[in-house]
C-alpha cells in the first residue's frame, strides 16, 4: 500500500495540487488523504470505505480508477491471504471470550432463557376437545328415536289399591 500511496502523492505533487486543496475538493478530511499517501491502512475501520476513498482520489488526480482499484485489491489480497484460517478462528474465539469476561454479572443483568410458551398449545387442544364434544352431542341427539307415546293414548289407567 505504501507504493500505491507514494504513486498517488507523486501524481498529486506533479499536478501542482496541495493536500489541503485536494481534501477540500474531494470533501475529505486532510488526515484521510495523508493516511492514503503514507499507506496507513490501519487508520481506516472499513476496507470498503478505504477502497472508495482510493477510487475517488485516483479519479480526482486524473488516473484510471479501475487500474488503481485493481492494484489496491491486489495489495488487499496479498495482505489478507497471509493470515491463516486458524489464526482468524483463534482471534474470533479470544475476542468472544474477552467480551464474556468483561460483562457484568449480577442477578439484575443475568440473562434468563425465556420459557417455552405452552399455554397456546393447551388452549388449542382444549378448544378441539370442546368442539369434538359439541359435535358429538349434536349428532347423538339427531339420531335418537322419538319417544313413543301412542301406546298409552286412549287407554285408561287402572287404579290399584294396595293393602297390607
Amino acid at each position: 500500500m505504501k507504493e500505491l500511496g507514494e504513486y498517488l502523492r507523486r501524481t498529486r505533487t506533479s499536478n501542482g495540487v496541495s493536500i489541503t486543496e485536494a481534501a477540500e475538493d474531494l470533501d475529505f478530511k486532510t488526515v484521510i488523504l495523508e493516511n492514503l499517501e503514507s499507506g496507513n491502512i490501519r487508520a481506516f475501520k472499513d476496507m470498503y470505505e478505504l477502497r472508495e476513498a482510493v477510487k475517488s482520489y485516483a479519479k480526482y488526480l486524473g488516473l484510471s480508477p479501475d487500474k488503481i482499484v485493481d492494484e489496491f485489491n491486489d495489495f488487499l489480497f496479498e495482505h489478507t491471504s497471509k493470515i491463516s484460517l486458524d489464526d482468524i478462528k483463534m482471534a474470533q474465539k479470544s475476542s468472544n471470550e474477552k467480551k464474556e469476561e468483561n460483562r457484568v454479572k449480577s442477578p439484575y443483568t443475568k440473562e434468563y432463557k425465556e420459557p417455552k410458551k405452552i399455554w397456546p398449545i393447551i388452549y388449542i387442544i382444549m378448544g378441539l376437545i370442546l368442539l369434538v364434544t359439541i359435535i358429538y352431542l349434536i349428532i347423538s341427539n339427531q339420531n335418537k328415536a322419538p319417544i313413543r307415546t301412542d301406546e298409552l293414548e286412549g287407554r285408561k289407567c287402572l287404579d290399584y289399591e294396595f293393602t297390607y
